[in-house]
């Protein structure tokens, strides 16, 4: 292994934990209905165990995009496989949702370390015309991590219980962590420190924070009061980078590249319209459908199945054609496929959902590594850090917005009841409102695509 060029390394390191850290995160949801019947946890709170993990990650992800810029892109992924190990292993032990929705916060910090700094080692040591390829396997392994997780999450809460779905991320991330230090050599950081903006990351994280448990608390005064701060720091965030000499992020980036700006923007949109589809379908599957979890993780697992068989060839695809060509073709089709799954209600088949699923799995797929190489590949050499954890800022943006709409239907039509027979007709209306939402996303994400110019 140690003869392996160090791109064929840093990929192996990579993609591995870019497996991971999908799987831990997509598995818990299938676990989600037997953790809450055994900790007696209300629909609101268990709402929060997929939120608070994208909160934690858009917080810190461009902080930790800087840091990994100045200290070593390797050396903040290892500490984020660490954290991420150790928060895992804190949520199996758990005896009380509150205690679990805070080790789950900690947990998305760690995957923000991950996936903030993933993308900017590979971009680092790969060629740019073999970029596009680079990236599909990147993908790849997040789509196998996600497409493994329903049906691994639900073997083991079937066989083990809920705790299982923790416990199985610990023995791999250490193996990782050991193959990282004997054998990815080098490290991959600017050779100049910029100082780090500690105002910019506080003024961000309070926007993501109010952002949140603002939406969460529609239609309150408060939540209205929430939304509005939400918005103020967002614009001081903007105006504090645009006159910070060593910002977080450069904003001037999204004038100076159409490119980068729309590609951000359709990425921010596709994601939003489908992270919080998987949980809500397990919930579907599992209190509607009266499925155990083993079923309903093989039929969720179609999905990801299909984008880990098309990331590949998308990746090629965008070597040696227009990103836009083929980004846009995979908005399209994934459009299809929540055309088809609107239609569902109780008497749905499993084909059918396992199909629809299937068809935006396919597209999405087809979408995400043509549109990653995109906005890579559109900023300079010295950026790419902070390009990685901006692209990763869109997609968990979209994921968190997404989340916490979804959050904001289940209050309004579920409360504060827990999950039985009684709420599964709230629990049907949230479903249909939330796959009516995401198409309208996914709608307005395909003009954008389309118009975003040549790279």
């Amino acid at each position: 292994m140690s003869r392996l060029p160090v791109t064929t390394i840093a990929l192996i390191a990579v993609c591995t934990g870019y497996l991971i850290a999908p799987m831990g995160l997509a598995a818990v949801n299938v676990a989600i209905p037997v953790l809450a019947e055994d900790l007696q946890a209300s629909a609101t709170k268990v709402s929060w165990l997929p939120t608070l993990y994208i909160l934690a990650n858009v917080a810190f992800m461009l902080p930790f995009g800087k840091l990994a810029d100045n200290f070593g892109r390797k050396r903040i992924y290892a500490l984020g496989l660490s954290l991420n190990a150790l928060s895992a292993f804190m949520c199996a032990i758990g005896t009380n949702i509150d205690w679990i929705l805070f080790w789950r916060f900690i947990q998305g910090a760690a995957g923000a370390m991950i996936f903030s700094t993933g993308v900017a080692i590979i971009t680092s040591v790969t060629p740019s015309k073999k970029r596009g390829a680079a990236l599909g396997f990147l993908a790849a392994c997040v789509y196998i991590g996600l497409t493994l997780a329903p049906a691994v999450g639900g073997w083991l809460t079937e066989l083990l219980g809920w705790r299982a779905v923790f416990y199985f991320q610990i023995p791999l991330v250490i193996a990782l962590l050991i193959f990282i230090k004997y054998k990815l050599h080098g490290e991959w950081k600017n050779q100049h420190h910029s100082r780090f903006d500690w105002i910019g990351s506080a003024i961000f994280i309070t926007f993501a924070c109010t952002l949140v448990y603002g939406l969460s608390k529609l239609p309150s005064l408060l939540g209205v009061g929430l939304l509005a701060s939400s918005l103020l720091s967002l614009a001081a965030f903007i105006v504090h980078q645009s006159r910070d000499k060593q910002p977080l992020i450069r904003v001037q980036m999204f004038r100076e590249s159409r490119v980068f700006s729309l590609s951000l923007s359709t990425s921010f949109l596709m994601y939003g319209s489908n992270f919080a589809i998987i949980f809500l379908l397990s919930l579907y599957l599992q209190y509607i459908k009266g499925f155990g979890p083993a079923y309903a993780g093989q039929i969720l697992l179609m999905q990801a199945l299909c984008m880990a068989i098309m990331a590949p060839i998308a990746g090629k695809l965008a070597d040696r054609f227009q990103p836009r060509i083929i980004a846009t073709l995979g908005c399209a089709i994934v459009a299809v496929g929540f055309m088809f799954l609107i239609q569902i209600d109780t008497q749905t088949t499993a084909f059918y959902i396992g199909g629809s699923l299937g068809l935006v799995g396919l597209g999405f797929g087809l979408f995400s590594t043509p549109n990653n190489s995109a906005i890579m590949g559109a900023v300079k050499e010295q950026e790419v850090g902070v390009a990685s954890a901006s692209m990763n800022l869109s997609r968990t943006i979209g994921n968190l917005v997404g989340m916490s709409l979804v959050n904001l239907m289940m209050h309004y039509y579920i409360g504060d009841a827990n999950f039985g027979p009684e709420s599964n007709p709230a629990l049907m209306s949230t479903i249909s409102l939330a796959l009516l939402m995401s198409l309208s996303f996914v709608i307005v994400a395909t003009v954008i695509s389309a118009v975003r110019g040549k790279q």
